[in-house]
């Protein structure tokens, strides 16, 4: 392909911070990676920056694509896909290994490598494995390439949600009960691994949740009624993950509170309640992004539940040692009581997600939303901090 109207080096040493916008990525989230970054592409401020769109397939290729925000939208309830926003051609784009270089590279083959300029951050949208788990952001360590949110070891706690629940107790969150499937348990003994989720279930009684360990919106989770679902539902789950989590039902209303990074350290925003949808089952995929069932901002609690709520999103977003931004997600329960449920250390960012609904309802619109995370990642070094 021709690389005339690529993006180019500016030759004058003052220029706008270069933002590479990175999405796609090899998840199952591929597509609302896609939607979340129609969302930022649209709200960066390009009279302060430049910015670099870069997709991700499904198959691993980085690629440039379109800058049109416009088609990265849920239409006839698909998702859309990075390969139709590609620019045409086998080239791809290479970030940087050497940290004392921030150029980019477009390479295509039979022909010599093209040099796009130098990013100052990188701005990744991606959600779940290889993406938002710390992969992503140790190739970005390596490179020296500040990043938008948390550095490896916050995005892969918040992945996990085993090792997410585990570290939120250790600072004395409540969590609710929850037990472990690991591949290994399930192919050496698959009776006895199914066995454990019975056991657990007449513990804590029916419905359970069935969940991969490390993926998100919502995708492969399965509620359980009782024992002829079980099967079926940790099929769906290693669809998606050879590990799996399932959960007891907790009895209560679904809290989320969003966490930003300001100059002076990280703030909640005001909470959100998630009704229970009425053509769904629970909050699911089909809920959250196909047919969009509205939150309620504000939360309507007290005061004193607001509040409260509020610390706990900030201490887990400390507890994890998080970067730039947090959406904790709690349960509270018919005692009164806030039980984390899971942390995401990039939550969806698509118009009708909860996170900027919640900022939007504290006064930090949704432009001013992405330049305050932007410019937390340009404060920020890379390495160890």
């Amino acid at each position: 392909m021709s690389t005339e109207n690529l993006p180019q080096s500016p030759e004058q040493p003052s220029r706008k911070p270069r933002v590479a916008v990175v999405f796609g990525g090899r998840s199952s989230e591929h597509g609302i990676s896609m939607v979340t970054a129609g969302a930022v592409l649209s709200a960066i401020d390009r009279t302060r920056y430049d910015v670099l769109p870069i997709g991700i397939t499904r198959e691993g290729r980085w690629v440039l694509t379109a800058d049109e925000p416009e088609r990265m939208a849920i239409a006839d309830r698909r998702t859309p896909e990075v390969d139709d926003m590609a620019e045409p051609g086998d080239g791809g784009v290479v970030l940087p290994v050497d940290p004392a270089s921030r150029e980019v590279v477009y390479s295509e083959p039979g022909s010599v490598p093209k040099a796009l300029g130098e990013v100052d951050v990188v701005f990744p949208v991606l959600h779940g494995p290889y993406g938002e788990d710390g992969t992503l952001q140790g190739l970005l360590e390596l490179s020296g390439v500040p990043y938008v949110g948390s550095g490896v070891l916050a995005s892969a706690v918040g992945q996990d949600k085993e090792y997410m629940k585990r570290v939120c107790t250790s600072f004395g969150l409540k969590v609710g009960p929850y037990v472990v499937i690991r591949p290994r348990e399930w192919e050496r003994d698959t009776a006895a691994a199914r066995k454990k989720i019975v056991d657990f279930a007449g513990e804590h009684g029916w419905p359970l949740f069935v969940k991969p360990a490390r993926a998100g919106s919502s995708i492969g989770i399965t509620k359980v009624d009782d024992l002829s679902g079980l099967d079926e539902a940790i099929e769906e789950a290693q669809r998606h993950d050879p590990k799996i989590l399932v959960e007891a039902a907790l009895r209560g209303r679904e809290i989320e509170c969003g966490v930003l990074e300001f100059e002076d350290g990280p703030r909640a925003s005001v909470p959100a309640e998630i009704p229970p949808p009425d053509a769904h089952a629970y909050y699911d995929f089909e809920a959250k992004y196909i047919d969009s069932t509205p939150g309620v901002v504000p939360a309507p609690l007290t005061d004193e539940e607001t509040a409260e709520v509020r610390r706990l999103a900030v201490d887990a977003f400390d507890a994890a040692s998080c970067e730039g931004l947090v959406r904790a997600d709690f349960f509270l329960t018919e005692d009164g009581e806030f039980v984390i449920n899971e942390i995401n250390t990039m939550p969806g960012f698509t118009p009708i997600s909860m996170y900027p609904q919640m900022w939007q309802a504290t006064g930090v619109s949704y432009p001013e939303l992405v330049d305050r995370l932007i410019q937390a990642a340009l404060r920020r070094s890379t390495g160890l901090r």
